[in-house]
């Protein structure tokens, strides 16, 4: 499942985006790129013996590393990238062990 995950990032179909949309750039796509990246090694990591306060541990520090980036970057998280990464977070989440369906990236996020 994580493997799928990290074949599938959202920033995938930004790539495709990107000719038509101004609001990608390559910097901001690697950016978003290398957080997700390390939000799926982590959870992969240590899945065996992670706990649900573990993974919405990991799961608060993607939101508010990509609330940063999101502000770093002009605010180019919109709508759709918005439900993209919210989808792609709660998946990655669920395959390391955590039962929701729910929006677990609300609490903390800005984007």
């Amino acid at each position: 499942m994580m493997e799928e995950l990290k074949n599938n990032k959202p920033t995938a179909a930004w790539q495709k985006r990107m000719e038509d949309d101004e609001i990608f750039t390559v910097e901001n796509i690697k950016a978003t790129d290398e957080i997700l990246d390390t939000y799926i090694n982590r959870l992969e990591g240590s899945v065996d013996k992670m706990s649900e306060q573990d993974i919405l541990e990991y799961v608060q520090e993607i939101v508010i590393g990509l609330n940063e980036l999101n502000e770093q970057f002009d605010y180019f998280i919109e709508t759709l990238e918005r439900e993209e990464l919210c989808e792609f977070i709660i998946k990655a989440a669920n395959a390391a062990g955590l039962e929701t369906e729910e929006d677990i990236t609300e609490e903390w996020r800005e984007w």
